[in-house]
């Protein structure tokens, strides 16, 4: 082989060197796989499918805002919230696993409760003998995460969840599931009163 063909080549071999050099540096630098990182649960959730969520207006479902009024939409995964002063937030959300187990129409929440303990409906434990008869608040298990909105249908509620895999998902057996950040915002402004609709 001549010399020129072996100088070509390591010269090839030396450019593309110089070229992955940066990439290999960053791959293996403490930036790209850092010692030490905050827990997931100590970090701010990814919002997903923010995008597909379309403003809607409190007109087009509520007569008046009243203390306020809390949209479900199970179709883009959303829930919005109108104050009684026209404060607007939207969230994305986990929606029912089937259409069976979705209830729709109107309704509005009775009652409220910070760190509510679970306790499993019969039907559920029916589909999964494994679940506890009751989990207390505050457990890492518990489904309802750390905030949850009653409504007036029984065994229907807004909450929080602790398993953030479930936000943007058919994921529920008919609650309608918030990140914990996000139930935690909206919990003090949604008032027992609060007019709720689920479409």
């Amino acid at each position: 082989m001549s010399s020129s063909r072996i100088n070509r080549r390591a010269a090839l071999l030396g450019v593309a060197s110089a070229i992955a050099a940066p990439t290999l540096l960053r791959a293996q630098s403490s930036d790209a796989f850092p010692e030490t990182e905050d827990e997931i649960s100590t970090q701010l959730p990814v919002r997903r499918n923010v995008s597909s969520f379309s403003q809607q207006n409190w007109q087009d479902h509520f007569d008046e805002l009243g203390v306020g009024c809390l949209l479900a939409d199970i179709t883009s995964r959303a829930v919005h919230y109108w104050g009684p002063d026209g404060t607007y937030k939207l969230y994305p959300s986990s929606v029912p696993m089937s259409e069976e187990l979705t209830k729709r129409g109107y309704t509005e929440v009775v009652r409220k409760r910070e760190n509510p303990s679970w306790t499993p409906t019969a039907s559920m434990r029916e589909r999964d003998p494994s679940l506890p008869i009751r989990m207390e608040g505050g457990d890492p298990g518990n489904p309802l995460g750390t905030r949850a909105m009653y409504l007036s249908w029984p065994a229907y509620l807004v909450h929080g969840t602790h398993d953030t895999r479930k936000i943007g998902r058919q994921s529920s057996s008919g609650c309608i599931g918030l990140y914990n950040q996000h139930v935690e915002e909206l919990y003090p402004l949604v008032k027992v009163g609060t007019k709720v609709r689920l479409l």
